[in-house]
């Protein structure tokens, strides 16, 4: 492969994962040149004190920057400032994300196939349940529907091509509620179902 081939194939890749996840299914062709680039691709984002995740067996990748352990003022100077921001999740975000990775745990269980399809009605009453009551429901169905547009941006949930109502979950969100999660799943939606009865 020649160096202005490579360079071609090089930068469409950086700048998807720049941007955000990458996905298998969704990218067959820029997945394929990370994983003949990986190495060029790992020396770059270094160089920006980031980091490559990829998950072959689910079929994303994503960039991420791990937090420097800083303890004394020369090691601070040192550390770069963070590129990848962190923004906390709201309550219903993070609340969503974890029923979504309870619905994947559910299909797997069941031995379902890979893909996990859910409707925006199902999402809307799984959450609804663990959601602070209030006097007008209309506007904590309206917050529930805010919260599902987020999650799809954030890439956990994806909108299918030929039905609007039906969504279809990413499973970067194993990644994102991992295994230390998952041993507390049930004490977690618990916590979140008090917390809705109390904030009521």
């Amino acid at each position: 492969m020649t160096e202005s081939l490579r360079q071609s194939k090089l930068s469409p890749v950086l700048i998807h994962l720049l941007k955000g996840i990458l996905f298998r299914d969704e990218q067959p062709v820029l997945w394929q040149n990370l994983f003949d680039l990986e190495t060029e691709v790992r020396d770059y984002i270094r160089v920006l004190g980031l980091d490559l995740q990829i998950d072959d067996s689910e079929g994303f990748a994503w960039l991420y920057q791990q937090a420097a352990s800083v303890d004394d003022s020369a090691d601070k100077e040192k550390a770069l400032p963070r590129l990848m921001a962190r923004r906390p999740m709201s309550y219903a975000t993070s609340l969503l994300c974890v029923l979504l990775r309870k619905k994947i745990v559910e299909a797997d269980a069941n031995g379902d196939q890979m893909r996990v399809i859910v409707s925006r009605q199902d999402l809307e009453n799984s959450m609804l349940v663990f959601m602070p009551e209030k006097s007008n429901e209309a506007q904590t169905i309206e917050q529930i529907k805010t919260t599902i547009s987020k999650v799809i941006e954030l890439g956990f949930l994806r909108k299918l091509k030929t039905d609007g109502e039906n969504l279809e979950i990413q499973r970067i969100v194993i990644a994102l509620v991992d295994a230390e999660w998952l041993i507390s799943f049930n004490e977690k939606l618990t916590i979140y179902q008090n917390y809705a009865k109390h904030a009521a």
